[in-house]
């Protein structure tokens, strides 16, 4: 088990670590719809963990042990995503305190959609699916909303990212257009010089 006291972020005496975690959890950039009552209760099921510096810790597409997510405590994170044929990946966010990684790998276990790099060293809160079965089966009522936070977290980037989709595409067509109307004046043009 990892000291949690002896990381920065837990120096006030006022707060014992399990309350600052508890307190993180109900961020906006995790699960704000839990009271921190829930929160201290979920963190109790939790097991910290410090990550190094550039350690990869999750990588795209990773099909074993994915059936965990991770409470950012401290530290900042790079997650990068792969282009697609061009065997390159870019850093689509920077992520620190307060942010969740991982939660559709805690419901279904399904293949991870980023690679994560601890970019400094970083102290996280693991939940596995193990230690969720647990809090569901002794704090059924705290594992409903527990879930529901998380199914409610999900939903919000779900529409975030079709919010994305339709600009991407609006974007797309009024590409496509404008390069209509640059092959169309080609197209007369050349027709003039012919004639």
């Amino acid at each position: 088990m990892v000291d949690l006291r002896a990381s920065s972020m837990f120096e006030n005496p006022d707060l014992a670590p399990e309350e600052v975690a508890a307190r993180m959890l109900v961020t906006p950039t995790a699960l704000d719809d839990l009271t921190v009552a829930d929160a201290m209760k979920v963190v109790g099921y939790m097991r910290p963990s410090v990550i190094p510096s550039g350690t990869v810790f999750i990588e795209e597409g990773e099909i074993r042990k994915t059936d965990y997510m991770m409470l950012v405590l401290e530290g900042d994170i790079a997650v990068e995503n792969e282009l697609p044929g061009l065997n390159e990946s870019m850093v689509v966010n920077v992520i620190g305190p307060g942010h969740l990684i991982g939660e559709m790998g805690l419901l279904d276990g399904s293949p991870r959609s980023a690679t994560c790099t601890a970019t400094t060293d970083i102290v996280v809160a693991i939940l596995t699916r193990t230690a969720l079965m647990r809090l569901l089966r002794d704090e059924p009522r705290v594992g409903a909303r527990l879930l529901l936070a998380i199914s409610t977290r999900m939903a919000q980037r779900l529409r975030e990212t079709t919010r994305k989709l339709r600009t991407f595409a609006q974007m797309n067509k009024a590409m496509h257009e404008e390069l209509q109307v640059v092959m169309n004046n080609r197209t007369v043009r050349g027709d003039q010089r012919a004639k």
